[in-house]
């Protein structure tokens, strides 16, 4: 396994952490008021929009896939479509499973929403890019010893510490503590957040640590 590509990763994640960090900081000095209790809501919309935007941006300048494959212009424009359509699809079904899980069903909808949006764009997006609309692929990626590459393996990282992240947050929601982060759902979300940034220091260390062991078979 390359050092090098260790190294790319380790500087992709650390720029990805760096980008949630700015959402926090940097909307400051152009609304009033700002904060990331109080603007909640904004600052989800902010962080969406900013680790997306990074996300497909890294994408196509360090081009991770395996094989990547040379299409015509027709086949770029219907693959983005289906992404776009995918991740729409993913933002509605974490919807759904965040209100089974116990989310208010009519109350707080739009917090709901966005909080789907944020997850999706930790998880769901990301795959997109890498893997694009291929399920057989995501199947492969997240069954045991499914990674081809050590992007996939982050891949997987991320994704679990994102979703465990989002479920530890709910824990302090139904206490008493009277605390203003506990509103729904922002206890979630910062959840979610940390679990997403945990998981992109984690993985190039997780990597770097087992990398002879890790050995990487096309299929």
């Amino acid at each position: 396994m390359k050092e090098a590509e260790i190294r790319r990763l380790s500087a992709a994640n650390l720029l990805r952490v760096f980008s949630v960090i700015l959402t926090a900081v940097v909307p400051a000095f152009f609304w009033d008021g700002f904060t990331v209790l109080g603007t909640h809501l904004l600052w989800m919309c902010i962080c969406s929009v900013c680790v997306s935007t990074l996300n497909i941006i890294l994408h196509l300048v360090l081009k991770p896939n395996l094989t990547p494959k040379r299409s015509s212009f027709a086949h770029k424009i219907s693959r983005f479509l289906k992404c776009c359509i995918y991740f729409f699809i993913s933002c509605i079904l974490f919807h759904a499973i965040i209100v089974l899980y116990g989310a208010p069903l009519i109350e707080s909808v739009t917090e709901t929403f966005l909080f789907a949006v944020l997850l999706s764009t930790f998880t769901i997006l990301e795959c997109l890019c890498m893997l694009g609309p291929n399920i057989q692929a995501w199947i492969r990626v997240f069954s045991k010893n499914g990674a081809m590459s050590i992007w996939e393996s982050s891949l997987q990282i991320t994704t679990m510490c994102s979703i465990l992240g989002a479920w530890f947050g709910a824990f302090p929601i139904p206490l008493d503590w009277d605390r203003p982060w506990q509103v729904w759902p922002i206890s979630c979300s910062l959840g979610a957040t940390f679990g997403y940034m945990a998981g992109l220091i984690i993985a190039p260390l997780w990597i770097h640590w087992n990398r002879k062991q890790l050995t990487y078979k096309s299929r």
